[in-house]
């Protein structure tokens, strides 16, 4: 494995979190911030506990994985459609680098980035609400296979699209709308049964159920099954982007 390579790629889209500290990291604390207040304030006041747990603390792990989802596609989409579009990816595919330690480079690099920020804004959320984790060590799995998973995803987006409009369709159109809708509010529990029935066709119900179990021990899908999603959708888009570099999708004039 060419090592070096793969520190110099890593070390450049981390740089570029650095010069856009604000976009990367303050924004998207500041948004979680906003959250807690309003869905605190708002709904709190209406919803004292779900589960046992006050509805403030319920929430943290939705509004995580809220921006670990959005942040993990847009940090990898970004970082690979660049290249695209300023031509410099030519010079990536015909240096003495595998296609292997490309994903590994950018896809690593965003999903570092998501991850930090969703550490973040786990201190951030202990000074709304009292906040505990009864699994570390589970957390700290399903964080990292999330974030690695939908960073895929993102490095997917990036090859597939060819203008910036496009760039932003799958997170503001698809991924926020079903994190939404995936029970990062509430528990699908709550819903009539029909509903609670379509919801489960919604993947992003999945993760953020195996998280929330990682804090509360509380899920509404079982642990077992959310743990073999997720594991589902990294190799649904690992296999993805195999096929994009051994057929050159997108990716040769």
């Amino acid at each position: 494995m060419n090592l070096h390579a793969v520190r110099a790629i890593y070390a450049f889209e981390m740089a570029r979190t650095r010069r856009t500290l604000f976009q990367s990291i303050i924004a998207p604390v500041i948004s979680t911030s906003l959250y807690f207040v309003v869905f605190g304030a708002a709904i709190g006041s209406r919803i004292s506990e779900v589960d046992g747990i006050s509805y403030g603390a319920f929430i943290v792990p939705g509004l995580i994985m809220l921006s670990l989802l959005t942040q993990s596609v847009s940090n990898a989409s970004f970082g690979i459609y660049f290249p695209k579009f300023t031509g410099t990816i030519y010079e990536l595919l015909s240096a003495p680098v595998s296609f292997f330690e490309i994903v590994l480079s950018y896809v690593g690099a965003a999903a570092t980035k998501s991850i930090v920020l969703g550490m973040i804004i786990l201190a951030t959320a202990y000074l709304f609400v009292p906040v505990r984790i009864d699994h570390p060590v589970w957390m700290v799995v399903f964080l990292v296979l999330t974030a690695v998973t939908f960073s895929l995803l993102g490095f997917v987006i990036g090859i597939w699209a060819d203008n910036f409009e496009k760039l932003q369709f799958v997170p503001l159109i698809i991924i926020t709308p079903l994190t939404f809708l995936g029970g990062s509010f509430y528990s699908i529990q709550m819903l009539p049964p029909f509903w609670q029935t379509v919801t489960l066709f919604n993947p992003v119900v999945y993760l953020v159920s195996g998280f929330r179990w990682s804090f509360y021990g509380i899920a509404d899908v079982h642990v077992g099954i959310s743990l073999a999603m997720t594991a589902l959708f990294l190799g649904v888009f690992l296999a993805v982007v195999a096929w994009m570099f051994r057929t050159g999708y997108r990716l040769k004039a």
